[in-house]
Order: structure tokens, then sequence, then C-alpha cells
């Protein structure tokens, strides 16, 4: 499905950076005054805009890393980009760990590290409610496209489709702008994927 998140990058990406923590742990601990302990607990949304910041470029590093061990240089990257985020290293790593394991959480970090939707535009005026109504009628309609494998849908089939976003609570004109809009739109996309995330729950 177009919304869906793939858990598998992050958990490599978290695994080729623990490599890169200890470097940055030993760089990081000579010029810089001693610093208050990572918080823990839940990230918030502020902490995964800045994860999902240094993610953009950990990813970038890791599409380049060969035989499954960063260079130094590679290390010295990721490690840098964390820096340049704002986190810790050690609280970078947790998020990372937490993100790979929690679909919902993963959904959080790619609505943070999206570009916001264009002011006035159809995603710019979607509520956190009509979001959750998109994701609950696309479900369903999942489910019956699924069913007609490339098939055109005979009017039963319309009907079922028209009912179920009837019966998520929006109208069609509004489920049909909202869809039309999420292809040109990521952080509309990040956003129906976080509400499918949490009725997945």
């Amino acid at each position: 499905m177009r919304f869906a998140t793939a858990a598998a990058p992050t958990a490599i990406l978290a695994a080729l950076f623990l490599t890169a923590a200890p470097a940055l742990a030993q760089d990081a601990a000579e010029p810089a005054p001693a610093a208050a302990p990572a918080p823990t607990g839940e990230p918030t949304d502020a902490e995964l805009a800045q994860f999902a910041a240094a993610m953009k470029t950990v990813q970038s590093v890791a599409a380049s890393v060969q035989n499954g061990t960063p260079t130094e240089e590679q290390q010295a990257q990721m490690a840098g980009a964390v820096q340049n985020s704002g986190l810790a290293v050690e609280r970078f790593n947790a998020i990372s760990a937490a993100v790979s394991g929690d679909p919902v959480l993963q959904a959080r970090a790619a609505v943070a590290g999206a570009a916001p939707s264009a002011p006035g535009s159809v995603g710019a005026g979607v509520t956190d409610a009509e979001a959750g109504q998109f994701a609950v009628a696309m479900a369903e309609i999942s489910g019956i496209a699924r069913a007609l494998n490339g098939a055109q849908p005979n009017e039963e089939q319309q009907a079922q489709m028209a009912a179920a976003i009837q019966n998520s609570g929006l109208d069609i004109e509004r489920f049909n702008a909202i869809s039309a809009a999420t292809a040109q739109d990521e952080h509309l996309q990040a956003r129906i994927a976080l509400a499918q995330a949490r009725q997945a729950e």
C-alpha cells in the first residue's frame, strides 16, 4: 500500500550507526563540557524531528556502505549528522532502536521528517480526524480493490466502496480531494500512515 512505512531500513541503519557511536562519544567528550544525561522514555515530537533530520544523512551514508561495515570517514559523517541534529548519540541510538520496533513511532518520525504541506493546500487543511477517517475508509477500500485484482469494480463493489467512505465520516468529494492530494504531498501521506499505524495498535 502506498502509505505503508518500512521497518527494515531503520533497523539496518541503527545497526550500522551503533558501530559509529563509540567513536563519536570519544571525540565529543574531549572538546565539549559535560552534558546532562540524555532523557529517556518515549521520544517527543521535537526529538523525532531531530532524529529524522539526522537520519537523512545517515541513510545517505549507509547507502554507500560496502560489506556491511562503515569506514572511519562514513562513521564520522553519520556521527556528525547526529551531533548537528542536537541529539546525543546515546539518545539517537535509543530512538533508532525504539522506532525500528514500533510502527507508531516509525510513522511519527516520518511525519516529523516530511516537509510540511504547502500553506493553503488540501493537505494543510486536512485535520487529524480527517486523516483518521481517510485511513479507515482506505483500509476497507483496499480490501475490495485487492479482490478485484486490477479489474474494474462492478456496481455492487462501487457501492461497497462508497459506503466505506461514507461510514468513515467523510463525504466522497472530500475523500477524493484527500486521495488526490496524497500523490503530491509527502507530509499528508505520512500523517495518514500515522493514522493507519495507530488504528492497527
